[in-house]
């Protein structure tokens, strides 16, 4: 990437970015009590909604097994009964039980040892754990390690193919090194950006887009246009 197609990148998702947080305000996420939560919401919340997760992670806090010593020695299927509420339950007691064996065998169970290791090792090793995929991994990365990872889910590249920032067929990693390349590395900064597309998403920039009082109605686009 030249210099100046970088300068241009920043300029507009620094413009995005206050856009944005001043119509939304700060955002506050991840929810969670612990690293550890956050990591299991990262990967309960795949294909639901939050307030699903929400009711598997307190099935799992009622019951006092919400770590992971306790989890990785449950069976599946008491994992898969508790986490009912997060949908394809079965599935994912199945992926929360790859995690957790990487977890113990390469990190002890400690989420310490985890956040002190280097975040490109780190990011292979959780992709490499079946049912992981770029954005739980980097989920985790960014919000209950405290990595500079910016996390792309469908409502971010939504957003941007829609306002001509990045063409269709635009990669994970693409859209990844767009930020990356453009942004100031801060954990901050990335957690409250990837949380306000979100919002963002949510609200407005839908498969059916709701362009009326979206935040970016009004903003340049390179080409085209909100679709």
């Amino acid at each position: 990437m030249t210099d100046s197609k970088r300068t241009g990148n920043g300029k507009t998702l620094n413009r995005i970015y206050t856009v944005l947080f001043n119509h939304f305000g700060p955002q506050d996420w991840w929810p969670g009590d612990t690293p550890f939560e956050v990591t299991v919401g990262a990967i309960l919340t795949q294909n639901t909604n939050w307030a699903n997760v929400e009711k598997a992670i307190t099935s799992l806090k009622s019951r006092k097994v919400l770590n992971a010593r306790a989890l990785h020695a449950m069976p599946h299927d008491r994992l898969a009964s508790l986490i009912r509420p997060a949908g394809y339950f079965n599935i994912k007691a199945a992926r929360l039980k790859n995690f957790l064996a990487f977890f113990a065998n390469h990190y002890g169970g400690s989420m310490k040892r985890m956040r002190e290791a280097e975040v490109h090792p780190l990011r292979e090793g959780l992709l490499s754990v079946s049912g992981i995929g770029p954005e739980t991994a980097d989920s985790i990365l960014l919000y209950a390690l405290g990595k500079p990872v910016f996390v792309i889910d469908a409502y971010t590249k939504r957003a941007l193919v829609r306002h001509g920032v990045v063409p269709e067929k635009a990669t994970y990693h693409e859209l990844q090194e767009l930020f990356h390349g453009a942004l100031p590395s801060e954990v901050q900064l990335f957690n409250e950006y990837h949380a306000l597309f979100v919002m963002l998403g949510k609200h407005y920039c839908r498969p059916k887009p709701q362009c009326s009082g979206c935040p970016l109605e009004n903003l340049p686009a390179r080409s085209g246009r909100c679709l």
